[in-house]
């Protein structure tokens, strides 16, 4: 078998017990994602292709709010937009047209952990962060590890992304402030320091035109007229949660020395920025323009991963 393309991904297909090859293609000058299926790992048989993914493809199944007997396909590539679909073994067939990814401007090729441990059914993933390592004998870095879940939506199901639970355990120092009124000019975090932080707020919205984060000068922002969360050059629609929610919007920020990584309404955004300081501005605030919002605030100050003595 002879292949124009790269970046392999495969998987064991339990229904038609052979193994799958999902690989970026570029048959006839396009762009695409083959399928390949085997049943030793070693001949290989042609079985479709779909076009419009560009590179590293991932594919996985994925249980709809947490229904193991209700489950969809997601085919992704570098850039991780995404579709959600069936598939039989041989042919990925879309169920919805291409969704965005994350939104941030510090991620690409992401791929996904299968098969963590017997008991252990979560979908982790892990990004490239494009991200500037000023001084370090090393460039770029990994993002934080989300879980990915599937979830129905007034627009259909859609990917949600979370930070794994195992955060929890690089936690120390931790700030909660049960929801009090967030008037402008009123900072909530003044008195928590964190160069590595973790940073979750419940904001009602009251009459308030803007609410978020301002991360060492930078603005994480809900514009709520235009229903967008806006950090940098990046900005992404981000309705509002229905039912008991209603008039709330949750942000959550993982605060690395280069990076945030910005986490709304439970996942339903995820925006990876790069962050690298440009000055000594190491400051955190919450706020809000406008009259009428109330934040329900937690934070966390991280260690790191690295054991600095053996």
């Amino acid at each position: 078998m002879k292949h124009s393309g790269r970046d392999p991904r495969l998987l064991w297909h339990a229904p038609t017990k052979k193994w799958i090859m999902a690989v970026y293609d570029e048959a006839d000058n396009s762009r695409n994602i083959a399928f390949y299926t085997s049943p030793d790992l070693k001949a290989w048989e042609f079985a479709s292709r779909i076009e419009g993914f560009y590179e590293c493809p991932d594919l996985f199944e994925l249980p709809v709010d947490g229904d193991p007997t209700n489950t969809r396909w997601v085919l992704t590539a570098g850039s991780s937009d995404y579709r959600v679909g069936q598939f039989d073994g041989k042919t990925f067939t879309s169920e919805t047209p291409m969704l965005p990814g994350q939104r941030g401007n510090a991620f690409y090729a992401a791929q996904t952990y299968s098969n963590i441990s017997p008991d252990d059914g979560r979908r982790i993933q892990i990004g490239w962060g494009r991200v500037e390592a000023r001084g370090m004998p090393f460039n770029q870095m990994m993002c934080f590890p989300c879980e990915l879940t599937l979830h129905t939506t007034p627009d259909g199901i859609r990917m949600y992304w979370q930070p794994v639970r195992e955060i929890e355990n690089i936690r120390e120092v931790t700030l909660s402030r049960p929801t009090r009124p967030l008037k402008e000019g009123d900072n909530p975090l003044s008195d928590f320091h964190a160069e590595l932080a973790d940073l979750s707020g419940d904001f009602v919205l009251g009459q308030a035109t803007e609410v978020g984060f301002r991360i060492r000068g930078i603005e994480i922002r809900y514009d709520v007229k235009a229903r967008e969360l806006i950090c940098g050059d990046r900005k992404a629609t981000l309705a509002q949660p229905r039912g008991p929610d209603v008039g709330h919007v949750r942000l959550r920020v993982l605060i690395d020395r280069t990076s945030l990584e910005i986490f709304a309404n439970d996942g339903a955004v995820y925006m990876p920025m790069s962050a690298v300081p440009t000055g000594d501005d190491r400051s955190l605030a919450v706020y809000a323009r406008g009259a009428g919002a109330a934040v329900e605030l937690k934070a966390h100050e991280l260690k790191s991963i690295w054991r600095t003595k053996p």
